[in-house]
């Protein structure tokens, strides 16, 4: 009992890296979630936690099962890309639903893109590829902040805003 207790805590990729890995996807992601979280968005700091969480899980599944299953015989084929392309649209499914229509204006893309993008962070950290997550951090702080005040200053925005104040 207590062997296959233990065999089903083993991973060819070592504990601490999985651990490094999923605790790179949680920060990454609540980074993300921040700017949506001060912006009062639906998809705040949990949402993309739980989302490059649930990504990087994943892309680590799929290492593992590589490892454990092989693919060094004619008979076992195995695609990394599947489980991209499935983390992919399972976060274009819960992106979508951030997404409304409300008085023919849409709501909610960016939120639906951070979704997306904490995935992505999430699969990268997941595959190892940490650099990427964090280089895709960065650069997703760096739009959703000063692009949200540069916003502000375009003419067509600017008139948005004060209309919808003045409702």
């Amino acid at each position: 009992m207590v062997e296959a207790a233990a065999f089903a805590f083993e991973t060819s990729t070592p504990i601490l890296a999985i651990s490094a890995r999923m605790l790179a996807a949680c920060l990454f992601g609540f980074v993300i979630g921040l700017d949506r979280e001060y912006r009062g968005r639906p998809a705040g700091l949990r949402t993309n936690m739980l989302t490059a969480l649930a990504a990087c899980a994943f892309a680590i599944i799929a290492i593992e099962m590589i490892a454990d299953l092989g693919g060094d015989d004619d008979r076992t084929q195995l695609d990394p890309i599947r489980v991209v392309e499935a983390v992919t649209a399972g976060v274009a499914f819960l992106a979508a639903g951030a997404i409304i229509q409300s008085r023919g204006d849409v709501k909610g893309l960016t939120t639906g893109a951070g979704m997306w993008l904490a995935g992505a962070v999430g699969l990268a950290c997941g595959a190892g590829y940490l650099a990427v997550g964090f280089l895709a951090t960065a650069f997703a702080v760096l739009i959703l902040a000063p692009m949200h005040i540069i916003e502000r200053w375009l003419p067509a925005k600017a008139d948005k805003l004060k209309n919808e104040r003045e409702e």
